[in-house]
C-alpha cells in the first residue's frame, strides 16, 4: 500500500511539479492535491487513515494554511510542514506554535523540502520493537502506541513535541543540552532557528505543566538546557 501525502497549494503550476517530484524521488508515495483550504479538510477527512504528511502552503484561497492547520490538529497529530512566502520569524513561531512540524520559506530547492519530507515521513514511520512505557508523577508515554496521558487523559502532541517529550522522559532526571536536544528531535543536519527548541519546549508546557501536572516537570537548566524531573522545586 502506498504513502499517501496531502499536498496543499493554489499554484497549479508548483503543486504540478511538486507531485511529480515526490512521486519520482520518495519511494512508494502518491499524492493527493488539494487547491484550497475547504478542499484540504474535505480530503483530508475523507482519507486521514492513509495520509501520512501533509505539506501546507499558507496563503490559500477560502480558508488560509494555518487555520488548516488549527483544525487538523483538532482531531489528528499526522506531521505538517508548512510552505509559505511568509518570512517573518513571527509567522513561523506562530506556525509552529499552532502545531507545524517544519517550516519551508518560499522559493526553496527541490532537494531540500524533498530531504525534509523524508525526514518527517521517517519519523512518523512505526517504530520497530523498541518499545517502553515511561510514567513520571502520573505522566505516561507509551512509545508503541505513541499515546501520552496524564492520569489516563489523553494529551494530544504534534510529532515533534512527541519525540521531544520522549527524550526528555527517557533521560527522567538528567539534564540535556540544547544541542543534543536539537540533533535528537531536529537531526544533527539541522541548520534552522535555535529557538526553535524553546518554542517546543513552552509548547509542552502548556499542555503538560500548565494543566495537567503538579509538581511542574520540564525545567530549564541554565546554560546546559531542560531536564524533565518530578523533583525540582523551581524552574
Amino acid at each position: 500500500m502506498k504513502t499517501e501525502i496531502l499536498l496543499v497549494e493554489d499554484e497549479a503550476g508548483l503543486a504540478d511539479s511538486l507531485k511529480t517530484e515526490f512521486e519520482l524521488e520518495l519511494e512508494n508515495v502518491t499524492v493527493i492535491w488539494a487547491k484550497d483550504g475547504l478542499e484540504a479538510l474535505d480530503k483530508f477527512h475523507d482519507n486521514q487513515a492513509n495520509i501520512a504528511l501533509i505539506v501546507l502552503d499558507w496563503m490559500l484561497p477560502y480558508l488560509d494554511g494555518f487555520s488548516v492547520l488549527r483544525r487538523i490538529r483538532k482531531t489528528s497529530q499526522v506531521p505538517i510542514i508548512m510552505l509559505t512566502a511568509r518570512d517573518y520569524i513571527g509567522d513561523k513561531v506562530a506556525g509552529l506554535t499552532g502545531g507545524a512540524d517544519d517550516y519551508v520559506t518560499k522559493p526553496f530547492e527541490m532537494e531540500e523540502l524533498i530531504a525534509r519530507v523524508e525526514v518527517a515521513l521517517r519519523r512518523s514511520a512505526p517504530a520497530e520493537s523498541t518499545a517502553k512505557v515511561y510514567t513520571v508523577s502520573g505522566l505516561t508515554v507509551d512509545t508503541e502506541s505513541k499515546r501520552v496521558s496524564y492520569n489516563d487523559k489523553i494529551i494530544l502532541l504534534t510529532q515533534r513535541e512527541y519525540e521531544l517529550l520522549v527524550v526528555l522522559i527517557s533521560h527522567e532526571n538528567e539534564p540535556c543540552s540544547r544541542e543534543s536536544l536539537l540533533d535528537s528531535v531536529w537531526g544533527v543536519d539541522f541548520d534552522g532557528q535555535p529557538n526553535i527548541l524553546d518554542v517546543y519546549i513552552k509548547n509542552l508546557r502548556t499542555k503538560i505543566d500548565d494543566v495537567h501536572s503538579q509538581p511542574k516537570l520540564i525545567h530549564t537548566v541554565r546554560g546546559v538546557g531542560y531536564m524533565l524531573s518530578d523533583n525540582v522545586q523551581e524552574r
